[in-house]
């Protein structure tokens, strides 16, 4: 293991490959194109590893759209939950296509990205979901994400040429998938016969191990023949699991009822989705040493989980978390002051570089 100062985030190249080659081999097989979704993974720094395997980025904001568009290159589809007056013409600036939540704001920018030439989609919900999180489902009561009156999205063919339909939430089961399409098409497909494009959106998890991907391909094309579409995926959590890890060290060792390991990390500052979704780490289970392995800040329940090993624990043990790419290095942040990861990447021979390492500076900079 490297000799980095602890806390980092471990980017595996060669894992990282494994994800990749399966995201190509779908794409040759469909006919459909995969943008990296950055508001899951925007390390840049691994982005020219990623470039030749993806046709591309989606994004969720300004920033998000800029970055793609500077750094990964390649088709760059900018979405926004809702754009700002002030803020749409330099999104118009970096983005090939432009995808509006809802026909008011179509109705508010379509001129101006008509001017541009930029193709215009609109966010379809078809008004279910595979999410099990409330929290995360865009078919949720009153939910903002999106349109589903089919005569109001009929009324906007004139200006849109396609609609992104993000429905999925870590599907990993193929005839679910398969089976809420078939919904889709039932519902919609008169509608989406009219249109250019469609993009599926994100969180089919067609990388695990296991998933059925030649299926899944002919199921691309079969839609893509059907609707006469350009089909996209969005993969963001698919692209980038199990290809690294939060590597971190133990600082003390306590017993209260059992033994805890506190280490020099966090999952409120480093890992939030795991308090948002109440989730534990992806932690070692192997060994007769069982520990609860909480982190360094102030919150009572800033805790990794449980975990074991085959030797006791020392203060300054190295302890790997395993799968911590998606929604870490793009969630991070500054509570209790405590140092953000460094950012690492281990290439393919094994070497390992540090790509950034965060200071107080940036921790002052980002106050006022």
């Amino acid at each position: 293991m490297s000799d980095l100062q602890t806390p980092y985030y471990l980017i595996d190249l060669a894992k990282l490959r494994v994800n990749m080659e399966r995201i190509q081999h779908l794409r040759e097989q469909s006919g459909a194109k995969c943008l990296l979704a950055l508001k899951c993974f925007a390390t840049w720094s691994a982005f020219d590893f990623m470039r030749p395997f993806m046709d591309g980025t989606t994004s969720s904001s300004l920033f998000e759209l800029r970055l793609g568009h500077e750094e990964f290159g390649k088709e760059t589809h900018a979405y926004s939950v809702a754009w700002a007056d002030h803020e749409i013409d330099e999104a118009l600036g970096y983005a090939d296509k432009i995808i509006f939540n809802s026909l008011g704001q179509l109705d508010r920018y379509s001129d101006k990205a008509a001017a541009r030439g930029i193709k215009m989609g609109l966010r379809l919900n078809p008004r279910f979901s595979t999410s099990g999180f409330d929290l995360a489902d865009p078919a949720r009561p009153f939910s903002r994400l999106g349109e589903w009156d089919l005569p109001k999205l009929e009324s906007a063919l004139d200006r849109i040429s396609g609609v992104m339909i993000h429905y999925n939430c870590e599907n990993g089961d193929f005839d679910l998938f398969d089976a809420q399409l078939g919904r889709i098409e039932a519902e919609f497909g008169g509608f989406l016969e009219k249109l250019d494009w469609v993009s599926l959106g994100g969180g089919i998890h067609f990388t695990g191990d296991g998933y059925p991907l030649d299926r899944l391909a002919a199921r691309l094309k079969a839609f893509q023949q059907k609707f006469g579409v350009q089909l996209f995926l969005e993969p963001g959590e698919a692209s980038i699991t199990k290809s690294a890890s939060l590597e971190v060290s133990v600082l003390d060792l306590i017993h209260n009822g059992k033994d805890v390991a506190i280490v020099d990390s966090s999952i409120e500052a480093h890992m939030l989705d795991l308090l948002i979704y109440r989730e534990i780490a992806k932690l070692p289970q192997e060994g007769e040493h069982a520990y609860q392995i909480a982190g360094k800040t102030c919150l009572a329940g800033d805790i990794f989980g449980e975990a074991r090993f085959p030797q006791p624990l020392q203060v300054g043990s190295r302890i790997s978390i395993a799968d911590a790419a998606g929604y870490t290095m793009v969630k991070k942040n500054w509570f209790n002051g405590v140092p953000m990861p460094s950012i690492a990447i281990r290439e393919e021979d094994g070497t390992i570089r540090e790509a950034r390492r965060f200071t107080y500076d940036d921790y002052k900079s980002s106050l006022s």
